[in-house]
């Protein structure tokens, strides 16, 4: 699996810069001078290595080895680069793409989240999206259409926060909600 991380907006001068919108959380490693990145536009692939980068207005100005001038520059447009995960043992962050298909559970009334087994509730639904909006990330769940809830069949938005879910367990593809009152009530 190769997230994206970032892609080609448009040419910058005439000496074969392009504009970057940035979409990783580590630019410097990634358009690092020397690194030879993967490629995709149209459906064709091709590798360019970073020969420098700087920050500009909130993007990236990349020039590549390969790219000499303002007109191959512009055939950049719309490419999409593509590199692996990094992962941090110490980081509990999570790709949207680990996210996105988990089940949904509420925590059994009475289980302790300090213990070893969790025990699982009801059934809520399957998360489908996750949404970056500036006050954070949103889960966007499909409420399973055999629920009782009055949301069945529809899509909320759960903030994925710690206090409200708990538990992410990849190897089983679940996630556990503790969701205040009414918010799996609301679409």
């Amino acid at each position: 699996m190769e997230l994206q991380i970032g892609r080609v907006i448009k040419p910058h001068g005439v000496r074969g810069e392009v504009v970057v919108d940035p979409t990783t959380d580590t630019p410097e490693l990634r358009f690092a001078t020397g690194e030879v990145l993967k490629g995709k536009q149209a459906g064709k692939e091709l590798s360019l290595t970073v020969r420098s980068f700087r920050p500009h207005q909130g993007r990236l100005l990349v020039t590549f080895e390969e790219i000499a001038d303002r007109t191959a520059a512009e055939s950049l447009r719309g490419v999409r680069f593509f590199a692996a995960p990094v992962h941090d043992e110490d980081d509990d962050g999570f790709y949207d793409h680990e996210l996105e298909g988990l089940t949904a559970y509420l925590l059994a009334p009475g289980t302790d989240l300090k213990g070893d087994e969790i025990q699982l509730g009801d059934l809520v639904g399957e998360v489908v999206a996750v949404e970056h909006t500036p006050a954070g990330q949103l889960l966007v769940i499909l409420i399973d259409a055999e629920s009782q809830l009055p949301t069945a069949g529809k899509e909320v938005l759960v903030p994925f926060r710690h206090q409200i879910v708990p538990v992410v367990d990849l190897e089983e593809e679940i996630l556990v909600l503790t969701p205040p009152e009414g918010l799996l009530e609301l679409s």
